[in-house]
């Protein structure tokens, strides 16, 4: 296991995946926990989550859940990556194509390949061996690619085509090719992925973000409310006579008043 530095969290993925608004959530809700993203290849990531060399993984299911727990996130649309001078180019970017359509194209998968499980067919010709006569070897192991990105490059050249999850497609991409979505095809779920007997609290903290809890949820760290500064304290106000009623003039006292007759004998 490699060392990890104390209250930090590393997060793996995928490629093809974007954990970008997860982090942004993380380290907007956590300040003080360094968030490092660590891409892994999809069929190593369960090795890199008991190796310890992440924490939790943004990676392909379905998962071993005898040992890993997962929380599935999206799914996937296949796609069809064919050359610019192909045929279904020609169609609209959101025109998607039937498994017949591929009836007369060689179909390469690659050595990465996370669409199609053993047992699951596969539309499209087999690619077949060749001899260095260039005659077909019918026993021969047939070519095949060991990356996604080569087979990509297999498709520009004119060799075939090749079917992949969209977003291996986007991050592959170049001029020379396009892609269009299989019709009915296999999907390629996606989900947050972690050994189960090593569920921290920051790993129930991004189960919290993944799954868009807020922040003072119940399952949520919550954040202590402001403390309150005591307001100043306000003047008096006088108090008013209630509407209606004359205001009471205080009595005069005895000698005011008879001061009061002596300068104005008519008014006693």
């Amino acid at each position: 296991m490699s060392e990890q530095p104390a209250g930090s969290f590393r997060l793996g993925y995928v490629p093809g995946a974007t954990p970008g608004k997860w982090a942004r959530t993380w380290r907007e809700r956590l300040p003080d926990v360094p968030l490092e993203l660590v891409q892994v290849e999809a069929a190593d990531a369960v090795a890199a989550l008991e190796r310890g060399d992440v924490d939790a993984a943004i990676a392909r299911l379905p998962v071993d859940k005898t040992r890993l727990s997962a929380i599935a996130l999206y799914e996937e649309l296949p796609v069809v990556v064919v050359s610019r001078d192909h045929l279904l180019a020609a169609t609209d970017d959101d025109e998607p194509v039937a498994a017949s359509d591929l009836a007369d194209d060689v179909v390469h998968l690659a050595d990465d390949d996370v669409l199609y499980a053993p047992g699951v067919p596969v539309p499209g010709l087999r690619p077949v061996a060749y001899r260095e006569d260039g005659s077909v070897d019918p026993a021969g192991a047939a070519p095949r690619p060991p990356t996604t990105a080569e087979a990509v490059a297999w498709v520009a050249a004119g060799a075939g085509v090749t079917i992949v999850p969209m977003s291996l497609a986007r991050l592959h991409h170049r001029k020379d090719v396009t892609h269009r979505v299989l019709d009915g095809g296999p999907t390629a779920p996606v989900g947050l992925v972690w050994v189960s007997e090593r569920t921290t609290d920051l790993v129930d903290e991004l189960i919290g973000i993944v799954r868009g809890r807020t922040v003072n949820s119940s399952r949520g760290r919550a954040t202590p409310p402001a403390s309150r500064q005591p307001e100043p304290p306000q003047p008096a106000r006088p108090r008013r006579a209630p509407a209606g009623r004359p205001r009471r003039t205080p009595p005069r006292s005895a000698a005011g008043a008879a001061d009061t007759c002596r300068s104005a004998p008519t008014r006693c």
